[in-house]
């Protein structure tokens, strides 16, 4: 059973986190609208449709700045419990600052894996929704790329002719075991390509070696064939890059799907680490905000401690940023990327924790 001044942080930590998540969320989508009504300028839509854009888009920008959202809220508790004295009243009846601590970071990595579980499947979907109605509206929508079991699909229209790309492998800027079929805007079929080896660095595409299939069924090989699409090795990469759209399920499919195909999984496996490493996150945000407060002056104003937290916040993005930048270039494993940062804001953190009940 929680005792009484357990069951009273509890509420008041979490009365502080809603109130800090809903600021952060009227935030996201005052600015967010905006950015949204400029999308649709020159299209013939309803106002309501960025608003529900919007509110659809907002919960997935909430999730990736929940840390920050933490620390803040965890900072905001604080400056309440100090401006009650209530502090004080805790120590007086032999509650140390090391059991508030705890209690505080166990409520949150409680809630962290409620976060993932929930939260994060929640948004993740409604960001899917939110992806798939304004391709709607994208000029883009006259080509598309998916990942599936059998390889690699693209569906690319270009000079009045929809090509269907199939690929079994995708190696370096090389398709593996490739076949186009090309049909015209009322898809009657031109010719049919196979080759095992396509250059797709450029938009300009080398075939090597293909085999061609046209209209009257005779087959033929070329050694070289320039072909033009839409599509490049990098635009490929950028198409599957917004991962917050897919749910832990789709992300562990997708993942089966890109090892079937020769593709790189090292964008989902660091998207996956940061999920699992997720409610270890929160709960170093909100130690590090707890330390803050218990060694700055307790008649500092609240205005300085929200910018206290804001510095904090840049500053670790900074870092998780320089992480990932080392990962993605592959000068260091995912598991360091995820992890390094992480383990850094553990030790500096440590070496507070040993006097914290001094404070």
């Amino acid at each position: 059973m929680l005792l009484t001044y357990q069951k009273n942080l509890i509420y008041t930590f979490i009365k502080s986190l809603i109130k800090i998540f809903f600021v952060f969320f009227s935030l996201i989508v005052i600015l967010n609208i905006f950015e949204e009504i400029s999308y649709f300028k020159n299209e013939n839509v309803d106002i309501f449709l960025p608003i529900f854009l919007t509110l659809l888009n907002a919960p997935s920008i909430l999730f990736d700045i929940l840390p920050f959202i933490f620390l803040i809220s965890t900072l905001y508790f604080f400056t309440e419990i100090l401006d009650k004295d209530e502090l004080n009243i805790y120590k007086n009846f032999g509650i140390t600052n090391f059991k508030i601590l705890s209690l505080i970071t166990l409520v949150t990595f409680l809630l962290g894996i409620l976060f993932v579980l929930v939260f994060y499947n929640l948004s993740s979907n409604l960001k899917f929704i939110y992806l798939d109605i304004k391709n709607d509206y994208s000029k883009d929508d006259k080509y598309l790329a998916v990942i599936t079991a059998n390889g690699l699909w693209i569906k690319d229209e270009l000079n009045q002719n929809v090509n269907l790309i199939n690929a079994e492998k995708i190696e370096e800027h090389y398709l593996k075991n490739v076949t186009i079929a090309q049909f015209d805007l009322n898809f009657n079929f031109k010719k049919f390509i196979q080759s095992k080896i396509i250059n797709i660095k450029n938009k300009k595409w080398i075939i090597d070696n293909p085999s061609i299939t046209k209209e009257n069924s005779i087959t033929y090989s070329e050694d070289l064939l320039v072909f033009e699409t839409n599509f490049n090795m990098q635009k490929i990469k950028n198409l599957f890059s917004d991962l917050s759209s897919l749910n832990l399920w789709q992300l562990q499919k997708l993942k089966n799907d890109y090892k079937s195909l020769g593709y790189s999984t090292l964008p989902i496996n660091v998207h996956m680490q940061k999920l699992y490493s997720y409610p270890i996150y929160l709960t170093i945000m909100v130690c590090i905000a707890v330390i803050l407060m218990l060694n700055i002056k307790q008649n500092s104003s609240k205005i300085f401690n929200l910018l206290l937290g804001v510095f904090i916040s840049v500053l670790i993005y900074y870092v998780n940023f320089f992480f990932n930048i080392l990962s993605q270039s592959e000068k260091i494993p995912v598991l360091t990327s995820v992890w390094g940062p992480q383990i850094l804001l553990i030790l500096i953190s440590s070496i507070s924790l040993i006097k914290i009940n001094e404070k």
